[in-house]
């Protein structure tokens, strides 16, 4: 596999992860009802700004994306928090697992960077 279908690749994992994330807090909602599930939008924010800062370059991508990790899951922390103290809100269950899920795809994608620019380096 070349460096560059990794890195489409890796992109095409990023950008699912984003569709997939603004469908599930647009469809389903993850915290509930109301805009509790705008701590999410973190995540991918975080991915653009890195993005936009490194120029797309696989390492820096590498690092944006891990970045949009902990930015989930720190979303996903204060999540619990909301859900623990509002009984009306999402199964606790819930919030944990689908923040798990985003959090791992968007590692998954910082992995899937960082090996697109050890191929470069290799060629190189």
């Amino acid at each position: 596999m070349t460096s560059t279908s990794r890195y489409l690749l890796a992109l095409g994992v990023s950008i699912g992860t984003v569709l997939l994330l603004l469908f599930g807090i647009g469809a389903l909602g993850i915290v509930g009802d109301g805009d509790r599930d705008a701590v999410y939008l973190l995540g991918p924010a975080v991915a653009l700004l890195g993005a936009l800062v490194v120029r797309f370059r696989p390492a820096g991508m590498a690092l944006a994306l891990a970045a949009a990790a902990v930015a989930t899951l720190l979303a996903g922390a204060w999540s619990v928090v909301v859900v623990a103290t509002d009984r009306a809100s999402a199964s606790l269950v819930d919030v944990v697992m689908l923040t798990g899920m985003y959090a791992v795809l968007f590692a998954f994608a910082a992995w899937l960077f960082s090996r697109a620019d050890r191929a470069t380096e290799s060629v190189a």
